[in-house]
């Protein structure tokens, strides 16, 4: 279920007046947030309900066999990250590893055409089968972890893993994060003024620019670009960059927005990552919960910088993010030059310290600053394209285009590049603004409230094509 539709409306509202009525009634308020979650989720697919309540039940045996035999702890918690592992790979990968075999054994002379299946590659991937099983390996994890952890019981395992604001695509919640909330007595103050905001933000981020970026400018130069001029291949990528943003972002708001209406306050998932003045710093920045994630369930658990070799560590983590978010070579490429990038990053900062080099201050610092920001933008923006293209070979056709200074064909008007700036201003302006209009909020009766909320809601969705376009992050 889209949050921006008339479905979601209707679904959130009586949701949201019973949710405020069970408030401080704690064991009947996670039963309600699980029955919504399972009513929204079946919205979306009613046939991968079943694969949803299996992960809880999942990491809920692996808590318990955990707690009653702790000398198995280690071999447990392996079974339960297998699993994960080998539930994602199958989804996300079984279609294409049995092409790739197919493909190998026909060049060797052998026929394996019977590996394939009409009805694998038909087959639908569950939305939001990332997050959700990302949320349990991190409990499952966190238990392991500090065997002191309190038990939990079933019904709080399928309400955390199941929570619907964030089930879709993220951010990412942590348990204690999740449960310190659940009990129904969450904070009050300024929800509605926050909650309203958050959601109007996610729809101009949304409908107004990352529709307009992906229909008229994205869509037809990626779809082909050697028709359109140099200029207009450039702009794309931009153009792009400005795209997954205000969709992923917008997503984002809107999650935070509907969790703060039910009393929650979700993680940060984004905080202006295009002012990054290098990669580290961008993943700092871009999606929060995510990066944190693999820092912590992944970077570390191989060693991270003190065990190993932290240079191969990160770029491992990074190319296991690229994978995680879709098969073929091109997100391979993505994730391991994002690893590289963060390499390279690492490695600078250690020699700086060693040889004790100060940054420059002043008009050289501010010029620094502003060069290694063009670079680390354009670097980001540039890796975009491979996650963006529909191939590897479409990818390498785009960069190619970049560098044909020569080239001639399609522009655009002058409205496609005042939206590239509009969506990057909001890098800049967006929390001074969100701060400011929440302070309005906050001054205003709540039927005032909702009546400018609702009035804004409508001229937002007018000004966005027909339809809502999915979110980029519901096919991860």
């Amino acid at each position: 279920m889209n949050f921006v539709t008339v479905q979601f409306v209707l679904f959130f509202i009586p949701v949201l007046c019973l949710g405020w009525l069970l408030r401080g009634h704690e064991r009947a308020y996670r039963w309600f947030l699980i029955a919504a979650s399972l009513v929204f989720y079946a919205c979306a697919g009613l046939q991968f309900v079943p694969l949803l309540l299996a992960v809880a039940v999942l990491n809920w045996g692996t808590l318990r066999l955990m707690q009653a035999w702790p000398r198995w702890r280690r071999g447990v918690i392996a079974v339960d990250v297998t699993l994960h592992v080998l539930l994602l790979a199958f989804f996300k990968y079984a279609e294409f590893l049995t092409s790739a075999v197919v493909e190998a054994a026909g060049l060797a002379g052998w026929n394996a055409e019977f590996l394939y299946s009409e009805a694998l590659a038909e087959w639908a991937f569950p939305v939001g089968l990332s997050f959700f099983t990302f949320q349990g390996l991190s409990m499952a994890i966190d238990h392991y972890r500090d065997a002191a952890r309190p038990a939990v019981c079933l019904r709080d395992v399928l309400a955390y893993v199941s929570f619907f604001p964030t089930i879709m695509a993220g951010p990412i919640m942590r348990e204690q994060q999740f449960m310190e909330q659940a009990g129904g007595c969450g904070e009050r103050q300024g929800a509605f003024a926050e909650g309203s905001c958050l959601i109007l933000s996610g729809l101009l981020k949304k409908v107004v620019f990352a529709s307009y970026l992906s229909v008229h400018v994205v869509d037809p130069v990626f779809g082909a670009a050697e028709t359109y001029s140099t200029p207009a291949v450039w702009l794309a990528m931009y153009a792009y960059a400005v795209q997954i943003y205000c969709d992923f972002s917008g997503y984002t708001d809107l999650a935070l927005g509907v969790g703060r209406f039910m009393g929650f306050r979700l993680p940060e998932n984004f905080n202006r990552p295009y002012l990054a003045l290098n990669l580290q710093d961008f993943w700092r920045r871009w999606h929060i919960s995510l990066s944190t994630w693999l820092r912590d369930y992944l970077y570390f658990s191989m060693g991270g910088s003190r065990r190993g070799n932290r240079y191969v560590n990160l770029i491992v983590t990074m190319l296991i993010g690229g994978m995680w978010h879709g098969c073929g070579i091109k997100f391979i490429v993505w994730g391991g030059m994002h690893g590289v990038g963060l390499a390279v990053v690492h490695a600078f900062h250690l020699l700086r310290k060693r040889v004790g080099w100060e940054p420059a201050t002043g008009t050289r610092g501010a010029l620094g600053k502003a060069a290694a920001w063009l670079v680390t933008f354009h670097v980001v923006a540039l890796l975009w394209v491979f996650f963006r293209a529909d191939s590897w070979d479409v990818a390498c056709a785009f960069v190619q285009h970049l560098a044909d200074w020569g080239h001639e064909g399609e522009t655009f008007t002058a409205l496609a590049p005042a939206a590239v700036a509009g969506g990057m201003l909001l890098q800049v302006a967006g929390t001074y603004a969100f701060s400011f209009f929440v302070r309005l909020q906050g001054r205003l009766p709540w039927y005032v409230q909702g009546l400018a909320t609702g009035l804004v809601a409508c001229l937002l969705l007018n000004m966005g094509p027909d339809g809502v376009l999915p979110f980029i992050y519901f096919g991860f």
